[in-house]
């Protein structure tokens, strides 16, 4: 496990703050699958190189999205995909990931990211705000 990938992780941890490096993990590996099938190219590409490897292979190999999800459907989504969460615990689960990924990826590449993106993914990518 290399150093970025725990960095990464413990990042993912804090915002999200989960108990356990595990559930930290599952919702890094489901929030990124899902935004891997709504990226392209080279902006694909090049947050891949900024991902820990284990991540970026994720990123690379995505769930299919057959249309772009809205942000609202991607929340469901990720809620479907994570056992017990609701749209709220989601949607925290999205922000803390999503969050940290902008960070390794960097403002330019967000933004390249988020015009890929359907309108009002830059809320996603913002920190988790507590309620």
């Amino acid at each position: 496990m290399s150093m970025r990938r725990e960095s990464f992780l413990a990042c993912v941890q804090e915002r999200g703050e989960y108990r356990t490096a595990e559930a930290a993990e599952r919702a890094a590996r489901i929030v990124l699958a899902l935004l891997g099938a709504h990226l392209v190219g080279t902006v694909r590409a090049e947050l891949a190189a900024r991902l820990p490897e284990t991540y970026a292979l994720i990123l690379l190999n995505p769930l299919q999205a057959a249309e772009p999800l809205s942000p609202q459907r991607f929340v469901r989504a990720t809620a479907a995909w994570i056992e017990g969460a609701t749209e709220k615990t989601a949607l925290w689960d999205i922000s803390a990931v999503l969050s940290t990924a902008a960070d390794s990826a960097g403002d330019a590449l967000t933004r390249e990211i988020l015009l890929q993106l359907p309108p009002g993914y830059d809320l996603l990518f913002g920190h988790p705000e507590p309620t």
